[in-house]
């Protein structure tokens, strides 16, 4: 406890960065995977090789992947936007099954009333399939986030990965508190994101929830 009051400025600098840096790139992976999906459903002979690609994409190693970045994109080692790219990468090869998915479960039947009554693409896509393939959305975005949380840690090894570093600061100095530390916040960290993401969905599905009647 001593060392946690001594490092508690370093310990919430790190807890920041590893918020920061976990929850941009599901933001953008999110942002990228709609519309591929939207764009995979309308054009169905595209939502195998999307779905595959995704697959192959996460199957790369990440601490491989952050370290090839720089040599791809012309960042520096030590600059966040390799944990930020790579994580996004990832994000977006989970993400676009579920969203395919998503838009899939949409009924043929609303989809015609929609068109029916004059509903054109951009406001039925907004108003109409995303709110329905929202449970199958965040299922998957659950996942990403857990996961990014996960793995920006592994960034600690190019010299940046929040909490991860108080996991090598620990084994350099073979010290277990900054491990337990890192360890416990990663892990409330990744709970707290579900949860939050379970109550906006929630929020985003109102019709979704049942209602049991009281017994008497």
């Amino acid at each position: 406890m001593t060392w946690v009051g001594d490092n508690s400025a370093l310990i919430w600098e790190q807890l920041r960065e590893h918020l920061f840096l976990s929850l941009l790139p599901m933001l953008l992976g999110l942002l990228i995977a709609v519309p591929l999906g939207y764009v995979a459903t309308r054009y169905s002979w595209l939502a195998n090789p999307l779905v595959a690609l995704g697959g192959v994409l996460y199957s790369l190693p990440s601490i491989a992947l952050f370290i090839v970045l720089p040599a791809i994109i012309g960042t520096k080692v030590l600059s966040a936007a390799n944990i930020i790219i790579a994580l996004t990468i990832y994000a977006v090869s989970l993400l676009i099954r579920n969203v395919i998915d998503g838009l899939r479960s949409v009924p043929e039947d609303v989809l015609q009333a929609a068109v029916s009554v004059g509903y054109g693409t951009l406001r039925r896509v907004v108003t109409i399939d995303l709110p329905i393939a929202v449970p199958v959305i965040f299922a998957g975005l659950r996942v990403v986030t857990v996961a990014n949380i996960s793995m920006v840690s592994v960034g600690a090894i190019i010299g940046i990965g929040g909490l991860g570093e108080l996991f090598t600061q620990g084994f350099q100095q073979d010290f277990l508190t900054p491990i337990v530390v890192g360890v416990v916040l990663s892990l409330a960290l990744a709970l707290i994101a579900d949860v939050l993401l379970v109550g906006l969905q929630r929020l985003l599905t109102p019709w979704a929830r049942v209602n049991t009647p009281k017994e008497a």
